[in-house]
């Protein structure tokens, strides 16, 4: 049971109460919390129960303890500290922009939002210098953000620039009314043209770093996806169409089938695979730095006016790099 709530203009510690069942017998305290927290890692939980903000029945423990059945876990998460971001000029493509919301097309490697390790240079750090009024949209910390594309991932993205296309934003994503589509270099060939993927994502059981497929407490998400092309039978151009916005969502349904995007450092082969292929050692190919994911389409309807707005993207230069080289070696093959 979460509780938060409200004293004055001060937020309270969100508070997280368990009991360990039978089956949580001999489970170590920072392994439990973390599996029943999915946006706490497992380091974050330590530092926690050291802190004395996990008791286990009101007592202090140690992150190894042991539980047994019907010990009660109370749990305190602190509210994030609001900080002040200093805009930061940042050469941004923006495809459409007007006094509610902008379109703009994310180049691989930039981070969207600050995090622990990515204190500036933001993107968010880009947009409060390219428009002032974003400050305090949706948060402090992600102004204007209604969602978001991995650091290595490119493409589209839509900001709001009001509290109201804001809201208005998110109900559209979170009602799954936002067509988002991309395009997926990933290991292949596919055994057919088109297929769906329809299984639940959520930490992984033991990197919690990582998101995976899983059995029991995920979340549920489906991935469409159709062939484009096969490229000398090992790699296939894909697009597609996700229906959830799960955390990694493509990149772990991919893995899981058995064709991990290209590049991909997390679920896929990296770079050290690619090093020992004809593609490197022959063709002269230099391995991906990043996987080979782009979101190439954006469809929603304009949260003021309501109009059907449509947006499309080409892939960022490396990704059309990799493409075309490995499109002269089918020729060259052939």
């Amino acid at each position: 049971m979460a509780r938060d709530s409200l004293r004055g203009n001060s937020i309270r510690p969100k508070v997280e109460e368990f009991e360990a069942q039978a089956k949580d017998q001999g489970e170590r305290l920072d392994l439990f919390v973390a599996s029943r927290c999915p946006d706490l890692s497992r380091a974050r939980v330590q530092n926690l129960i050291r802190q004395a903000l996990v008791r286990v029945n009101d007592t202090t423990v140690k992150p190894s303890y042991r539980l047994r059945p019907g010990d009660r876990v109370w749990v305190s998460i602190p509210p994030p500290v609001p900080y002040e971001i200093t805009p930061e000029p940042l050469s941004l493509e923006i495809l459409f922009e007007d006094e509610h919301i902008l379109v703009l097309n994310k180049p691989p490697g930039l981070v969207v939002h600050p995090a622990p390790g990515h204190p500036s240079g933001t993107l968010v750090h880009g947009l409060l210098h390219h428009c002032r009024c974003l400050k305090g949209i949706g948060g402090v910390e992600r102004p204007g953000i209604v969602h978001r594309l991995d650091k290595d991932t490119s493409g589209l993205m839509v900001v709001a620039k009001d509290d109201f296309s804001h809201r208005a934003l998110v109900k559209q994503f979170k009602g799954g009314e936002v067509n988002k589509r991309y395009l997926a270099m990933v290991h292949g060939p596919m055994e057919a043209l088109e297929g769906r993927i329809e299984l639940p994502i959520g930490r992984h059981p033991k990197n919690r770093k990582k998101m995976a497929v899983v059995k029991g407490g995920g979340k549920y998400a489906l991935t469409l996806w159709c062939k484009r092309d096969t490229i000398n039978r090992d790699f296939d151009l894909l697009e597609v169409d996700i229906r959830t916005g799960r955390t990694h969502q493509i990149r772990v349904h991919m893995a899981h089938s058995g064709h991990p995007v290209v590049g991909d450092p997390v679920y896929g082969y990296g770079r050290n695979w690619w090093k020992r292929t004809k593609y490197y050692r022959v063709m002269k190919i230099p391995p991906p730095q990043r996987q080979m994911l782009h979101a190439c389409r954006l469809s929603f309807a304009h949260p003021v006016s309501g109009k059907p707005l449509r947006f499309e993207a080409t892939a960022a230069p490396d990704m059309r790099e990799l493409i075309e080289a490995l499109y002269n070696t089918k020729e060259e093959s052939a």
